[in-house]
């Protein structure tokens, strides 16, 4: 059986291309990186592929806010085909800058079909300054995200300015989380969702620190798994390895083996 082939889209002031293919070839996909502007001129080669990735970085240097430019670029110039895309019941990833991409496109959180309508925004962390440091992230078992399935409490770093998922409409964000869009929030040391400093990085509302639609095939966070794809990945794991506690392979590569093992099954 051929591998999962993923597309991961670059250019324009993303920069984790290299960590996000070596994460998807370590599940056992097929990586393509494509620049946005070979995108853009032919969105066809969209139909090649069985899932997608929007990655880290810092897109058109995030003026006009995070996500933004990149976002309206897309969606301007392949809506038709991206709609198709989702239609076939494929995957789309986001991470950090990525996640800000989708949100700003209206991918997430996609309730009721609507994958074009932004909803949501990610906004300037609380503490008004980048965050660079790992953080504990649980992903809820009432989420029909594919990518999270199983995952329980992890560790992985965030880096990001504008994390912080925000809405004025409280019925809006009653609705994501009783549709269970909710996939990952920030928790303290016992666990529990927060919205203190700095267990919770930036301030989002609910601690959300992840998004999927209601489908579950289309996921977003701003904590970067594919930074913890080797167990020295992580700042404490020479402690870890002295307790005997030192994963075999980084806890990151837990979400892509998911998603890979989905498309597979769907063979």
């Amino acid at each position: 059986m051929s591998k999962p082939k993923v597309l991961i889209i670059t250019g324009y002031g993303v920069n984790c291309e290299a960590e996000s293919t070596h994460a998807w070839k370590l599940a056992g996909a097929e990586p393509q990186q494509i620049h946005l502007n070979d995108l853009l001129d032919h969105p066809d080669q969209l139909e090649n592929f069985q899932a997608m990735m929007f990655i880290g970085g810092f897109s058109y240097g995030d003026h006009m806010t995070s996500g933004h430019v990149f976002a309206l670029r897309v969606k301007h110039h392949m809506q038709a085909q991206l709609q198709k895309f989702i239609d076939d019941g494929k995957l789309i990833m986001g991470i950090c800058n990525g996640f800000q991409v989708m949100t700003k496109m209206g991918l997430l959180p996609g309730l009721d079909g609507n994958y074009f309508e932004p909803t949501v925004s990610l906004m300037q962390n609380d503490c008004g300054t980048f965050q660079n440091f790992w953080v504990n992230i649980r992903f809820e078992d009432a989420s029909p995200c594919v990518f999270t399935k199983g995952l329980g409490t992890l560790p992985l770093p965030i880096r990001h300015g504008e994390g912080k998922i925000f809405t004025l409409d409280n019925e809006l964000l009653e609705k994501i989380e009783a549709k269970g869009c909710v996939a990952a929030r920030y928790v303290d040391a016992d666990h529990r969702p927060t919205q203190e400093f700095p267990a919770n990085p930036n301030g989002s509302l609910n601690a959300i620190a992840g998004l999927s639609d209601p489908t579950g095939r289309i996921f977003g966070m701003m904590p970067h798994p594919e930074a913890y794809l080797f167990p020295e990945n992580h700042p404490n794991w020479d402690k870890q390895k002295l307790r005997g506690e030192l994963p075999e392979q980084g806890l990151g590569l837990k979400l892509f083996q998911n998603a890979v093992n989905f498309i597979t099954s769907q063979r």
